[in-house]
């Protein structure tokens, strides 16, 4: 049984960092997709940055691009965001999400996913 636990989420003023990490437990596959996406309230999730396993290749969404970092450290089993230049528009719920295919990491059926960790930006 695979889970993925976050941590790291906080307040933080308009201009700050925070790190985020994402704990994986249980089986996993070099090949799939690991990736961070968030929910702010009234607003459709998004996926801000993506690893995808099966090239090797990072993604992240244009409104993070340049700000956010996504990294990993394969022997603690351990995702990270490290997220920089922090604006108020961030403010969301982060969640880690592993799926076979990065397609599918918004979706429940097909990813497994933490409980998410909140993040506030203040102006």
């Amino acid at each position: 049984q695979r889970s993925l636990v976050e941590s790291g989420g906080g307040s933080v003023q308009a201009g700050g960092s925070l790190t985020l990490s994402c704990a994986i437990s249980g089986s996993t596959v070099t090949t799939w997709c690991l990736g961070w996406f968030r929910q702010a309230p009234g607003k459709e999730q998004e996926v801000v940055a993506q690893f995808d396993g099966s090239d090797g290749l990072t993604k992240y969404a244009d409104s993070v691009q340049g700000r956010f970092t996504i990294s990993q450290d394969s022997a603690k089993k351990t995702l990270y965001l490290q997220m920089n230049s922090l604006k108020p528009e961030d403010t969301a719920m982060y969640y880690c999400a592993t799926a076979a295919d990065c397609g599918w990491l918004l979706l429940p059926r097909y990813s497994t996913r933490g409980q998410g960790t909140q993040v506030t930006v203040s102006s």
